[in-house]
């Protein structure tokens, strides 16, 4: 009964609009990829590899502030990634370094050795 009640009209401006939403999610995927193709570490370091075709080193700017790493193309890129990570400790930019080669950016981020501020209580 409610089908019947609806109007064929609004039923294909519904349908519509689905299609448009859908059509805009696979074109924010494909476009702007925001994933890691590898991603892999060890006691010292962190290792992230992005794809990051027709984009020149001097078109890329890394940040990091703590354990962020934030990776984007400047406004003159002729594709724009804008991408940020937060891995579980604060990265040591003394020891890190990133890598662009035949289109995949590597990074290879030091990891910073927690200080420990633990203080010993003499028992009296």
């Amino acid at each position: 009964m409610f089908l019947a009640s609806a109007s064929p009209a609004a039923f294909r401006r519904s349908a519509h609009l689905n299609a448009l939403r859908s059509l805009d999610r696979f074109l924010d995927q494909s476009l702007s990829p925001q994933k890691a193709t590898s991603v892999s570490q060890d006691e010292q370091a962190y290792t992230l590899s992005f794809d990051v075709p027709g984009i020149a080193k001097d078109q890329l700017t890394i940040g990091i502030e703590g354990s962020i790493v934030r990776i984007e193309t400047k406004a003159d890129a002729p594709r724009q990634y804008k991408v940020a990570y937060e891995l579980p400790l604060d990265i040591d930019t003394a020891t890190s370094e990133a890598k662009l080669e035949h289109g995949v950016l590597t990074l290879k981020l030091g990891k910073k050795v927690p200080v420990s501020n633990v203080s010993t209580l003499s028992i009296n």
